[in-house]
């Protein structure tokens, strides 16, 4: 595998097509840092990082996904922005607005993996990871 962001979001926005409650996905630092994020900002309902065991030589991240009553889910989209063959680095002025403001950007800085309003917040600018509306 060459891009597991990449692969991250796809899990993700495969689970949410196929309307599962949770998606299991192969387990990294970043990846652990932007579930965070997704959890924090309401996208979806929570992560556990699981230990390996039989079924899995690694670890790995089970992220409960989050529906609303009529079984919509709080995840509208999902977008790669840096990519392996083209990073996309950006200072804290330039960080994207995502629909407006509505959905969150997310930026691996020097000081840690944020929102893009944490890092406008802070200063900082870095690499744009991820959109997410």
């Amino acid at each position: 595998m060459t891009d597991p962001i990449a692969d991250f979001l796809t899990r993700i926005r495969n689970a949410i097509h196929a309307a599962h409650e949770s998606v299991e996905i192969p387990s990294s630092k970043l990846k652990v840092e932007m579930a965070r994020i997704l959890k924090e900002q309401g996208y979806i309902d929570g992560f556990d990082v699981e230990g390996p065991n039989a079924d899995h030589p690694g670890e790995i991240i089970r992220l409960r996904l989050k529906y609303t009553d009529s079984r919509q889910s709080a995840i509208t989209g999902l977008e790669r922005v840096s990519r392996p063959g083209q990073r996309h680095y950006v200072p804290a002025s330039k960080i994207p607005k995502v629909q407006g403001g509505m959905g969150t950007a997310i930026v691996s800085t020097s000081r840690g993996v944020m929102t893009g309003h944490e890092a406008r917040r802070a200063g900082v600018g870095g690499e744009v990871v991820a959109k997410v509306w």
